[in-house]
């Protein structure tokens, strides 16, 4: 047929070759269609070429011999155009529709939906036959949106993602066609950005919101809402639709205080710590996925620190006030609570949100004393323990977490005689045989920094006592005491044969005698012979085996002619 050409020029075109094309005013006659060639189909097909939609594509131009007149690939840069406005010949503008991205398509233009009679140039012959080969790249809508897939979501999800809230998270990031442009996982790092200020592509600001830490969400986000024209630096070209794999690690928002969660509340609880106490706790560290990063298990040993006083990072500063003893507790620390914006080492990396898992071991402030708590009183009580009385005693010790020991077998000792550790010295006197009592002992007045054996350093102590027996003592210094008037002519009772000494055999046989009608104590928990003994030879002062009525002088007697000496 006669055909007459008129050129159109759209008002755009990126490829001289292809966005020129003809409108052709034929006379009737046998006109021939573009023959599509699908050699590659791939498996999935997430949606298909349609008129007014935007291509972005690779392309082959030859003739029907297979000689090349024009190739994308050799200008470095893909074909983008609208289909159905005349941006691209007549034939691929139909040749293109229903095309799926990745495809391979080789379509053969007939001159009249090619260049016509008039061809192109010094490149197209008139009346020529053109074949196209194609691998579409990309394919978007102005009307399209982010296209937002959930992939996996956490059991539990107590906060989502808001604007304004910062938010850490992994990505890898592909192109349409599956190039991929970039990934946080390659570089072992968190893309870090705040939600909804700009800081971020629209799309990712747009799909972000509503997410879960721990959730995973598929994007792809159109030019418009990416890079758009401009494209970004070498691996994202214009007009480029973007796929996200994203997996949040981490958020919070910069107003944010710290989170307290009771997991185990410690009943009874009778004080509550305070700033300025000393604590002993256990700890799990992890992040808001789950990971952990630290525990006080792994090393085998309490944290051991004072509270409020700045020797912590400022949110477990604040979350362990108001604890009580054995009390588990989960607290949530927002960055700037917690390592700020630079983290800590290798393991926390910045601007992490720190979740810490508190087991409460104990807690004692430094001017503490010892907390007695009567359980059982004795019904006949005479007499009560004091320094220098010789008791027994069971009890059972425990950590506050309620490791134990127990002992079934008496325990002995002389009150204020430096045996026992101070508070448990303290915490048996004023007792009365068969009394019971819960005591704690804070560890300045236990086995304090360094501790004992199992017992820790820093420990508060809980004892279960009962008094078995008491034997009253003497004051320090003494061996006897008189529990009455001593005899007005001390000597002369002492000397039983009036021959004005007194052996180590009168002088055993008169304070046994005193002790046996209990008109005298002789000192506890030695043998009764040797502490004799040791009377004999005080008094024995030119030790010649005797005592004169000039050596013989009491204690008290000795004592008061000692302070008379130093006040002169």
């Amino acid at each position: 047929p006669s055909c007459r050409s008129k050129p159109v020029r759209p008002p755009i075109f990126l490829s001289l070759l292809l966005a020129t094309w003809f409108s052709v005013d034929c006379n009737p006659g046998p006109i021939d269609d573009i023959a599509v060639d699908r050699y590659f189909i791939p498996k999935s097909c997430i949606r298909e070429v349609k008129s007014g939609d935007f291509v972005r594509y690779h392309y082959n131009g030859t003739f029907t011999d297979g000689k090349l007149f024009d190739s994308s690939y050799d200008r470095g840069a893909a074909f983008f155009g609208q289909v159905g406005q005349k941006w691209q010949i007549a034939g691929v503008d139909k040749g293109i529709l229903g095309m799926c991205v990745n495809e391979h398509r080789k379509i053969t233009v007939p001159p009249h939906l090619a260049y016509g009679s008039q061809g192109a140039g010094d490149k197209v012959p008139p009346d020529t036959t053109l074949v196209f080969d194609l691998v579409l790249l990309d394919v978007f809508n102005r009307a399209d949106q982010v296209q937002t897939k959930v992939i996996s979501t956490p059991k539990e999800c107590k906060r989502s993602v808001m604007r304004t809230d910062f938010v850490r998270f992994h990505f890898n990031g592909t192109l349409l066609d599956g190039s991929a442009f970039d990934s946080s996982y390659k570089r072992s790092q968190t893309q870090d950005s705040v939600v909804g200020e700009g800081w971020l592509i629209k799309g990712l600001d747009e799909g972000l919101l509503g997410m879960c830490v721990g959730e995973i969400r598929h994007f792809i986000i159109p030019p418009f809402l990416a890079f758009g024209e401009k494209g970004y630096g070498t691996e994202i070209p214009a007009h480029a639709s973007l796929v996200y794999h994203i997996l949040l690690e981490d958020l919070h928002n910069p107003k944010d205080d710290i989170i307290v969660e009771v997991m185990k509340a410690s009943e009874p609880c009778t004080r509550k710590s305070v700033a300025g106490d000393y604590i002993r706790y256990h700890y799990n560290a992890s992040f808001l996925n789950g990971i952990t990063f630290d525990s006080s298990y792994q090393h085998n040993h309490t944290y051991n620190t004072y509270i409020g006083m700045g020797y912590m990072i400022a949110g477990i500063d604040k979350g362990l006030q108001g604890v009580c003893t054995g009390e588990r507790r989960r607290i949530i620390l927002p960055p700037h609570l917690a390592y700020g914006q630079q983290g800590a080492g290798k393991d926390i990396p910045g601007s992490a949100v720190l979740v810490f898992d508190i087991h409460v071991i104990d807690f004692h402030g430094v001017k503490d004393t010892v907390q007695v708590d009567i359980t059982r009183k004795s019904e006949a009580c005479n007499e009560t323990s004091e320094v220098n009385d010789f008791i027994q005693y069971h009890y059972n010790c425990s950590l506050l977490d309620g490791t134990l020991r127990d002992y079934e077998t008496p325990q002995d000792v002389v009150l204020g005689g430096d045996k026992i550790i101070d508070g448990l010295d303290e915490a048996l006197r004023n007792m009365c045989v068969g009394e019971r009592r819960t005591v704690i002992v804070p560890p300045h007045l236990g086995h304090g920094e360094k501790g004992a054996g199992i017992v820790p350093g820093s420990a508060v102590l809980r004892f279960e006592l009962e008094l078995v027996s008491l034997q009253k003592g003497v004051p320090e210094g003494y061996l006897f005491i008189w529990l009455e008037e001593s005899p007005g002519h001390l000597f002369e009772a002492l000397d039983v044969n009036q021959d004005q000494q007194v052996p180590l055999e009168e002088f055993s046989q008169f304070i046994k005698q005193q002790v046996s009608e209990g008109k005298g104590r002789l000192k506890p928990a030695q043998d009764p012979d040797s502490v004799i003994i040791d009377m004999f030879k005080n008094q024995d002062r030119n030790t010649d085996g005797l005592i004169t009525q000039d050596e013989l002088k009491l204690k008290v007697d000795e004592d008061a002619e000692k302070t008379r000496h130093e006040e002169l």
